[in-house]
């Protein structure tokens, strides 16, 4: 699927992921592109500071070329649930080398609302 199918809506703004694994794939997508404000926008961290979350963004997306990402496995996370998990690879080149990155995250529904929209909470 293409970029603009698949995730430029929910980067601009224009719709919500209606799923966790839609919203792991945007949030990817937003690693590739280096869009720090939806990554921000799309993992509430009230412990670190704004303005260094979107410095560390920055250079993490900076350093990092992404190459490729496969979901493993999805449990839950669907449009009726108010929390999944996403299991994933993705592959990155930086400073020379590729790189695979296995994590299993967490998501949930904000406010725990079935109409919120979902947000990365963390790894598992």
């Amino acid at each position: 699927m293409s970029y603009e199918r698949c995730c430029q809506p929910l980067h601009l703004g224009e719709q919500w992921a209606a799923t966790a694994e839609q919203l792991m794939r945007s949030r990817y997508s937003a690693f590739a592109f280096a869009d720090v404000d939806y990554l921000i926008a799309t993992h509430p961290d009230a412990a670190t500071p704004l303005l260094q979350r979107r410095k560390e963004l920055r250079k993490n997306c900076r350093e990092a070329r992404w190459l490729g990402l496969q979901i493993k496995a999805v449990e839950a996370g669907g449009v009726d649930d108010l929390e999944g998990t996403v299991t994933f690879e993705a592959t990155f080149g930086a400073r020379g080398q590729r790189n695979v990155m296995t994590e299993t995250s967490l998501f949930q529904r904000k406010d725990g609302d079935p109409k919120g929209h979902w947000l990365y909470i963390k790894p598992l």
